[in-house]
């Protein structure tokens, strides 16, 4: 009996990158793959990727971003020794398919993948490519993608699989069956991520006391640990009785009972949104080096599936009139908007993906 085939996830930081790369991983498990992962020191798979069970083997590299001659002499020598650590946990985990889902660690070990002739296929999860997706795709055995290429063209390596999602929240009921019977005043869900978003906790409190008492929304908002009695006070202080969380442990449940969220246009908050078919209100992060999260909110604004709002314009007066033009009418066209954007089944996809390139 031959032994059971190896697949090497690789992916770190940010929970975006790690948890598409944990269901596909289960997925393949369910398969009878065994399953090893290469992350860095510092990222959110240390504490996420061990518990599911997961052998998990650490490189030390995090990009080779900065200015001047010590920078790039320092930043080629860590890559250099990510390359040569890279290809020696290849071979000794005996990789059958290399599957990355972001981080700086996919370059080095996707270039190390295919030296050593593995097939190598990458998940990029934004409406826009990833900076490790542009370096990697002329060595790529197939990119799958989160969602639809935008404003540029696909080619053969590329197949449109969407994201793997929370199974939970993907079974969610259709939107017609859950926004039927509703009356009263709109749900509003605020999601900052484990962080929070500071904009929103900062903006939100000022903007509902802005409304008419009758136009207001019954708020639910996870503000992140750091903020939260903060946020509180705010609501507080201006008489709006709203319930305020650190974090969101049953986030289905939040979801479907929202009429509306407010959060981040991060990758896998948006295909979570499409797959539960939730309307949203979207306030991309801005950072200078990547404009990924207005790309996400853009595709889904231009489904009908939410409303993009950039940060630079977000006054609490503008949130406020954003908040009161909305009825439940046409948050529910929103959330069917959302739902046809969504992937079926995105991890059992990829998987199908990665056993097509083991041949």
């Amino acid at each position: 009996m031959s032994p059971p085939r190896h697949l090497v996830v690789v992916a770190a930081g940010t929970g975006g990158h790690v948890m598409p790369g944990l269901a596909v991983a289960d997925e393949m498990r369910a398969r009878g793959w065994t399953v090893s992962w290469i992350g860095t020191t510092t990222g959110m798979e240390n504490d996420l990727v061990p518990a599911r069970g997961i052998a998990l083997d650490r490189i030390a590299f995090t990009g080779m971003r900065g200015k001047g001659p010590r920078h790039m002499i320092e930043g080629a020598v860590r890559f250099v020794g990510a390359m040569a650590a890279s290809l020696k946990l290849l071979r000794q985990r005996r990789a059958k398919v290399v599957f990355g889902t972001g981080g700086y660690v996919c370059v080095p070990v996707g270039l190390m993948a295919r030296l050593g002739r593995r097939p190598l296929v990458l998940l990029n999860a934004d409406a826009a490519l990833l900076l490790s997706a542009k370096l990697l795709k002329p060595f790529v055995t197939r990119l799958a993608t989160g969602f639809p290429p935008s404003g540029r063209k696909a080619d053969v390596v590329e197949r449109w699989t969407g994201n793997p999602v929370r199974a939970e929240i993907a079974a969610l009921p259709d939107p017609a069956q859950r926004f039927a019977g509703r009356g009263g005043p709109l749900k509003l869900l605020v999601v900052g991520g484990s962080l929070g978003a500071r904009v929103l906790n900062q903006t939100l409190p000022e903007a509902v006391a802005l409304m008419p008492a009758g136009r207001r929304p019954v708020i639910t908002h996870q503000t992140g640990r750091i903020e939260a009695d903060a946020v509180r006070k705010a609501y507080e202080r201006h008489g709006i009785d709203a319930e305020v969380l650190p974090f969101i442990d049953d986030m289905a449940r939040r979801y479907a009972e929202a009429d509306v969220v407010l959060c981040r246009a991060g990758a896998i908050t948006v295909s979570e949104l499409c797959a539960g078919g939730v309307p949203s209100l979207l306030v991309p992060l801005k950072v200078s080096t990547t404009s990924h999260q207005q790309h996400n909110a853009e595709l889904v604004e231009q489904a009908g599936a939410g409303l993009h709002l950039p940060q630079a314009g977000l006054t609490a007066e503008k949130l406020a009139a954003t908040l009161g033009g909305l009825t439940r009418e046409r948050l529910a066209a929103m959330a069917a908007n959302a739902r046809k954007l969504a992937k079926a089944e995105a991890a059992k996809a990829v998987a199908d993906m990665l056993e097509e390139v083991a041949g």
